[in-house]
């Protein structure tokens, strides 16, 4: 990657050095011609209290150019480009006697009016115009515009006798003025009495039951927003009430008193006018008032074709439901029903029919469904029918990708899955999924070959319920959306460390009570990893091996361990005579040798050896994972487009509890570290907690300000003295401290002294905050704290073990800026980040040691970290 970081450095410089030029260069006046002003603030006032709510400011019509950091850089790049490139190129062309002849003849006439509409005359004025903005020239049409704005908005919060102007405010820079608009609000209408008028009496009913509800209130101010929210609310509540057409439209209300009157009470009643449905041709009073229906019969059309022919339609009646499908039924009744939450004889509910569409759409086996409901008027009983596409049986999916690491110079990575759809006639899913990859290895020392391959492959069914011997319907209803997954899958890595193969397996289940909340209960989750090629340890992990190699260098003219060494050069070393341990045997023979007791050596030294080879055991050994786990994850975010929400995440995990209460009914046997094996392999046992936060705030202008905390702790216990390196953390990367990179950080005030740092504790903090740049350009500047230590495990060096809270004082914390790119499915993302407080390091050279460009570390990702 030494080579990937240089170009990057590279390109750095050449942005740095662009947008100097593009600051020193530019003129901001220079398109704001003499009598006109550029428009550099905007200010709201009312009564003399100066208004800061970017809601109300949102109502300015015209607004200041923007900015980064306070310098207008989209201005400036709308500045560099050329009003008339073609008359410009035209005057270059003319400028001298005989220079389009001799350009015409070099070139021919034909491509010197192809160079007229070239990017380099034409093309990067256009360019500069499209990514830049022109000046806000202020405009007293549009100035007015917000006066009135901001008068009517006033007026929907009661104050409807207020009035309104502006002020354009010259600054001491030429050509540069502030706008400030001032609202006097006067006395504000506040609602007396709430009169109703429901034409309907059923309709009346459901009102008072829940009057007490409602968002307009008696003694309130009048807000115009209450009222719209109060018609939402009741358009709700009637449609939910088994009133099936009911209107929003049929809902208005009447201001009985005359508001441009000015009186000391200032108070006014109200009237909510609740009228008939207005049909198309028909007045109101021609028209039935609103009814509550019930449901007379549902249908169910199971393989709906639109060109069908209906008279062929065969039929069964299935509790109450009567499902309609051609030649055979391919799904089970109960199947189809369970996920209609309409029943005969119930009064119809809006919500029912929202959780109709959704699980129809959970079940993955049919498209979006069309619901119709046939009324019969003086019945108010109802006729629903509910119209099923099926999807096709089965889906093909295949993906081809280049790929390229710190291991890999190139690789190519392919997959390739089937989906089958409606397996065992319950809109179950199964999906068979193969995968792999070959590469090129950037180091063949790595390996025995230069190659690395890859292959994996597993098999996903997933059931529309929860799947259990006994029924779960009562606590888990439908309408949560629950499913049942199941996935066995396996995976074989080669030519890349310790060549790994792994088996897992999980059974899961899920259910969301409503949008914004989602559980998740992994009954069973099964991994087993072995590492077929652990005598490659460390040529792998070469950090380990160097450590390792520079203690031994004090033993190599000791006879006895002659057979230790390979006489091949250390580049590392200014010592051409220095011996390198051979692997494995070499390594293997020095460790048993220093450990044996009595062995003649330093004690930071053996402590040293002692850590490695413990270390070796631990990556090397095979691991049995058989764990539970609950998550739960709560999102506030409506849309896509909402930046101003927070997610929570909570997930404990349970691993070895369930073999080990086992161990009295089927006795283990056990290894010489006294722990019980299964199938010959130690089993792990550990609890681990985890807590994510994130925050969203939407400041002005689309600016987000973003904020994540991460807490993770794994305790081993039982048949383990510590966690599993797939399940241990790791600090650094594109989405966590990106002034370190992955694995680089930790474990407390180490410094990098593995090849992959991990341990089993982790702290994680992020601030960032992303504004708009140019067009689909945006920028970031953040700051990551965060590390990882060891906690009640085998870990002796208190450099990396979290002892209490003054281990804090090792969260390191990197700063550093971004560039995003916004492709509307996808964001690149592109971080730099700077060291800026290196636990690692000294006390006093802590702060600010590594904070160069020199130093930078580059982070390119896709999306958002968080």
């Amino acid at each position: 990657m030494r080579g990937s970081y240089g170009l990057m450095h590279y390109w750095a410089k050449i942005g740095l050095l662009l947008l100097m030029l593009t600051m020193l260069g530019c003129n901001t006046l220079k398109k704001v011609d003499d009598g006109e002003l550029l428009l550099t603030k905007n200010s709201i006032y009312t009564d003399e209290d100066k208004i800061k709510d970017e809601d109300i400011r949102s109502l300015i019509s015209q607004k200041p150019n923007s900015s980064v950091l306070g310098y207008p850089l989209r201005l400036n790049l709308y500045n560099l480009a050329k009003e008339n490139p073609d008359s410009s190129f035209t005057d270059w062309l003319h400028r001298k006697e005989k220079r389009e002849k001799r350009l015409n003849n070099f070139l021919s006439e034909k491509q010197v009016n192809r160079l007229r509409e070239s990017f380099v005359v034409k093309g990067a004025s256009e360019f500069l115009k499209r990514i830049g903005e022109p000046p806000s020239i202020i405009d007293t049409a549009l100035t007015q515009k917000t006066v009135d704005r901001l008068k009517a908005y006033y007026n929907s919060k009661g104050y409807f006798n207020n009035t309104g102007h502006y002020t354009i405010v010259q600054g001491k820079r030429k050509k540069r003025a502030e706008i400030e608009y001032r609202i006097q609000l006067e006395q504000p209408f506040m609602l007396d009495t709430i009169i109703k008028n429901i034409t309907s009496p059923e309709l009346d009913s459901i009102y008072n039951v829940a009057a007490s509800e409602s968002f307009v209130k008696d003694g309130d101010q009048f807000d115009l927003a209450k009222f719209n929210s109060e018609r939402e609310r009741l358009t709700a509540l009637f449609r939910n009430s088994g009133v099936y057409n009911f209107q929003e439209s049929s809902i208005n209300y009447d201001i009985l008193r005359d508001t441009s009157k000015v009186a000391n009470d200032q108070l006014m009643d109200v009237q909510l006018n609740v009228q008939k449905p207005r049909s198309i041709g028909d007045s109101i009073s021609n028209v039935s008032p609103y009814r509550i229906h019930r449901f007379e019969k549902i249908n169910i059309y199971a393989d709906y074709q639109i060109n069908g022919n209906a008279d062929s339609l065969k039929s069964i009646n299935y509790e109450d439901y009567t499902i309609f499908y051609h030649d055979e039924l391919k799904y089970k009744p109960k199947a189809l029903t369970d996920a209609i939450f309409f029943e005969k004889d119930s009064v119809y509910r809006d919500l029912d029919r929202i959780r109709s569409y959704r699980q129809i759409t959970n079940l993955n086996t049919f498209r979006y469904p069309n619901m119709e409901f046939i009324p019969d008027t003086t019945q108010a009983r109802l006729i629903s029918n509910i119209y099923l596409s099926p999807r096709p049986k089965f889906s093909l999916n295949l993906d081809f990708d280049i790929t390229h690491s710190n291991i890999q110079r190139i690789g190519t990575a392919f997959s390739a899955g089937v989906i089958t759809r409606n397996v065992f006639g319950g809109a179950e899913t199964l999906s068979i999924n193969a995968r792999g990859s070959v590469g090129l290895l950037s180091d063949a020392s790595l390996s025995d070959g230069e190659f690395t391959s890859e292959l994996g492959g597993d098999i996903n069914i997933t059931f529309p319920r929860i799947w259990l011997p006994f029924s779960t319907e009562n606590v888990i209803p439908y309408y949560m959306l629950p499913q049942s997954r199941f996935l066995v899958g396996t995976n074989f890595q080669k030519n890349i460390g310790l060549d790994r193969q792994s088996f897992n397996s999980v059974l899961s289940f899920n259910w969301s009570p409503d949008t914004r909340l989602k559980h998740n209960i992994e009954l069973l989750n099964v991994e087993f990893v072995r590492n077929v090629n652990p005598d490659n340890f460390f040529n792998e992990y070469r950090n380990t091996y160097s450590r390792l190699d520079e203690v031994a260098d004090q033993f190599e003219t000791n006879p006895d361990f002659a057979s230790f060494y390979d006489e091949n050069v250390d580049p590392g070393q200014d010592d051409d005579d220095d011996l390198e341990l051979l692997i494995p045997d070499g390594t293997t023979a020095f460790t048993d040798a220093v450990l044996q007791p009595g062995f003649d050596i330093d004690n930071d030294d053996l402590a040293t050896v002692r850590s490695i080879e413990e270390r070796r055991q631990r990556l090397t050994e095979n691991n049995l994972i058989f764990a539970s786990n609950y998550t739960f994850t709560k999102n506030s975010k409506l849309d896509i487009n909402d930046n101003d929400f927070y997610q929570f995440r909570f997930k404990l995990e349970s691993a070895g509890n369930l073999l080990s209460l086992l161990e009295d009914v089927v006795p283990y046997n056990k290894n010489d570290n006294d722990q019980l094996l299964v199938f010959g392999v130690p089993f792990t046992q550990y609890l681990k907690t985890e807590l994510d936060y994130i925050k969203h705030w939407e400041l002005a202008d689309s600016k987000v300000l973003a904020f994540r905390s991460f807490f993770g702790m794994a305790v081993p216990y039982g048949n383990s003295e510590s966690v599993p390196f797939v399940r241990s953390y790791f600090a650094g990367g594109s989405n966590d401290n990106r002034a370190w990179n992955a694995y680089e950080l930790g474990p407390g005030s180490t410094n990098n002294i593995n090849d992959f740092n991990e341990a089993n504790l982790k702290i994680a903090l992020n601030l960032e905050y992303r504004f708009p740049i140019a067009g689909d350009v945006k920028g970031a500047f953040f700051a990551d704290a965060g590390n990882i230590w060891n906690v009640f495990d085998n870990e002796d060096n208190p450099d990396a073990i979290f002892d209490n809270f003054s281990s804090l004082a090792d969260l390191a914390l990197g700063t550093g800026m971004g560039l995003r790119y916004d492709f509307t499915y996808f964001v690149f993302r592109l971080d730099m980040g700077f060291k800026t407080y290196n636990p690692a390091e000294e006390w006093s050279k802590r702060w600010f040691r590594d904070y160069n460009l020199k130093n930078a570390v580059f982070n390119i990702g896709i999306n958002y970290p968080f």
